[in-house]
């Protein structure tokens, strides 16, 4: 059948759309399952020949070999990114979710063959990368191409890239429930929303599947656990309480390295040769490290007998060998280190709460598992699923029970320390700003503390009104607090309040003020704040803090929230801006750039309708952003500086557009 009769066959069947797409959710779902299951037998082969076969062909040798073979590996991964191309602008599960949230689900799939490879090869010779990521593209890729080729709506696509994140995961883990959570969660980010019947069948038939080539084994083989005493619950809150630092630092440390390795001015292919030689050298010392670290998981796991320094130095091996492999270019995941630091980081909490209180039975390894839960669920900020994905490779309610509360701590303090989670801090560096509520209100995004006058005038209780007038006028403020002889709140003065009084009469603050004021706190958002004064019909409110409300710590004015009305509107529209942007990169073909162009005063493009422009051939203007209004440009749109150009274009033809739209153009065209 041709692609033509194909899409045709897809018309025909369009009363039809919840049937087509739960059949294309099951082939998503089969054909994820086995792209993952080829895709873990490649790596673990070349892992198997790098780690095992060939260093033991040198054995005097084998020491030196190990560590110089994810140099190797870095420089052929650096080597293929530069030649075989696949880099993508926002890459991993963050382009995914970028994808769906602007773009309708349409993903570069003619990369993925070429990212798998460079995966394989990052993961066979050892860099400290996991397996997730790739295999999420897998299946979140599959569901693109299906969706493009065959022509389905935007949503319908972005479902079935949903579908194929959730397989990958059940896949990867034999976990078909986690797959869903994960894909409703992080990729799609709605637990309410129509997709949820595709991804379930995604997810299930990926994960039969998979226990049909492999068994029906989980990803790791743990022991059933229960808490022996009541008493450990106040332990596992130590745990999140431990976790949720550790996962923020993780979480930072990623793109730290990110930012390290992008300062350096050298080939791509030299990062990579560097990072895999720091890992090389850590593994001689630390082989552990090496690759996805499963079989150490499932060592920590299985109640082996583990030392404390040695876990530490496990953690803290990963904990900084993932960023340097990641930030130095290596393809992989975030996903199975964070795994991996929990267990390592659970498993010495647990040896060290065992030797400390001997007398409750504790088993580390089931801090071990608590703690994989908690970690990945304060880097990626996705509760349910880590809880699910422990919970389906436990099979045990009994321990559920502490996992949530250890996840839920290490949630709130990791979001407390780093707002926005491993996925979506990628998107906002890139200038997406992941925000996933249906209809928001734009002063709900600003706080108190942006806005507010920190530098306040007081009014003393005993003050005369006179000089109190006298303030209210040169510091131009419709209201001062008033604060009593301890310097704390006890009333609010208006300039209403003082106009009031008759003409020569003599009042005291004290007779005049109005006692305990409405307060606001600097942590609420403008729109909370602006309720308030609209209910009580004022125009002013004090800002004091939570834990002392009779302490001034600055004041909010009406005037302050327009303006700040302002400045969040200005944030939207630039934000919308940038969505507009990244979408039209997502439909343009790979060999066309999107870039943008600030035309400057004086330059030759300055006050020229667009037509009287000669732009180069391979270049074509998009849309001209005039006084933070987008313009579809005409003919006779005219172009004046401050103007920002959106081309599409090929080539060397930006460089040219960038010469003309310069106040002193080295070369330019004017009809």
């Amino acid at each position: 059948m041709t692609k033509n009769k194909l899409v045709a066959f897809v018309q025909k069947v369009s009363n039809s759309r919840s049937i087509l797409l739960g059949v294309l959710a099951a082939i998503i779902g089969v054909l994820t399952g086995a792209g993952v299951w080829l895709f873990k037998y490649l790596f673990n082969l070349l892992k198997q020949f790098s780690f095992t076969t060939f260093p033991g062909w040198f054995p005097h040798q084998k020491i030196w070999l190990v560590a110089l073979v994810p140099v190797v590996g870095g420089i052929l991964v650096g080597l293929m990114i530069k030649y075989l191309g696949g880099k993508e602008k926002v890459a991993g599960t963050a382009g995914i979710i970028q994808s769906v949230e602007i773009a309708g689900g349409r993903l570069r799939y003619q990369h993925l063959p070429v990212k798998t490879l460079e995966a394989i090869v990052s993961i066979g010779t050892g860099a400290s990368v996991g397996p997730e990521d790739p295999s999420v593209q897998i299946g979140a890729n599959l569901g693109s191409f299906l969706g493009q080729v065959l022509r389905l709506r935007e949503n319908e696509t972005a479902m079935l890239v949903g579908a194929g994140a959730a397989a990958a995961i059940a896949a990867a883990f034999n976990a078909p429930i986690a797959g869903v959570f994960f894909a409703l969660e992080i990729i799609i980010g709605d637990l309410t929303g129509s997709s949820l019947g595709l991804i379930l069948i995604s997810a299930v038939l990926s994960s039969v599947f998979t226990q049909a080539v492999s068994g029906s084994s989980p990803a790791f083989q743990v022991h059933t656990y229960s808490m022996s005493s009541s008493w450990e619950i106040g332990l596992y809150i130590g745990l999140g309480l431990l976790a949720g630092p550790i996962s923020a630092l993780y979480v930072r440390l990623l793109y730290w390295a990110q930012d390290l390795f992008g300062q350096w001015k050298f080939p791509g292919w030299a990062k990579t040769g560097v990072a895999g030689l720091i890992v090389g050298c850590t593994g001689i010392f630390l082989p552990q490290v090496f690759g996805v670290g499963y079989d150490t998981i499932t060592n920590i796991l299985s109640q082996s007998q583990m030392t404390f320094w040695l876990l530490i130095a496990l953690m803290v091996g990963k904990l900084i060998m993932t960023p340097v492999s990641i930030g130095g270019g290596f393809t992989g995941g975030v996903f199975a280190p964070s795994l991996f630091i929990g267990a390592a980081m659970g498993g010495a909490y647990g040896v060290a709460m065992a030797a400390l209180f001997p007398s409750l039975g504790i088993a580390p390894s089931a801090y071990a598992l608590v703690g994989m839960a908690a970690v990945l669920a304060g880097a990626v900020h996705a509760p349910l699923t880590a809880a699910i994905l422990l919970f389906e490779m436990t099979s045990d309610y009994r321990i559920i029970l502490p996992l949530l509360l250890a996840v839920a701590i290490s949630l709130i303090i990791s979001q407390k320390i780093q707002p926005r989670s491993v996925y979506s801090l990628g998107l906002a560096r890139k200038g997406f700003f992941l925000s996933r509520a249906k209809q928001i209100d734009v002063l709900e995004t600003v706080f108190v503390k942006e806005t507010m006058h920190h530098s306040v005038q007081t009014l003393s209780i005993d003050d005369d009104v006179s000089l109190a007038k006298e303030y209210l006028f040169h510091s131009h403020a419709r209201g001062l607090p008033v604060l009593d002889k301890d310097g704390e709140l006890c009333g609010i003065l208006t300039m209403g309040d003082v106009e009031a009084i008759p003409e020569g009469k003599k009042m005291t603050i004290a007779n005049l003020c109005r006692q305990h004021p409405s307060v606001t706190y600097p942590q609420d958002t403008l729109a909370s704040a602006l309720k308030k004064m609209s209910v009580l019909e004022v125009g002013q409110l004090p800002v004091v803090l939570p834990e002392d409300p009779r302490h001034v710590v600055g004041m909010l004015y009406r005037e302050d929230v327009i303006h700040a009305y302002a400045v969040a509107t200005k944030r939207r529209q630039d934000m919308r801006y940038s969505e507009q942007q990244s979408r039209l990169d997502a439909v343009t073909p790979e060999q066309v750039e999107i870039n943008e162009v600030t035309v400057e005063k004086g330059s030759l493009v300055d006050g020229k309708l667009l037509r009287e422009i000669e732009f180069p051939a391979d270049c074509l203007v998009a849309s001209v952003r005039h006084n933070n209004r987008v313009i579809i440009p005409r003919g006779d749109t005219v172009i004046e500086h401050g103007d920002t150009l959106v081309l599409v274009a090929q080539g060397q033809a930006v460089t040219l557009v960038e010469r003309m739209c310069m106040a002193e153009p080295k070369q330019a065209q004017l009809v």
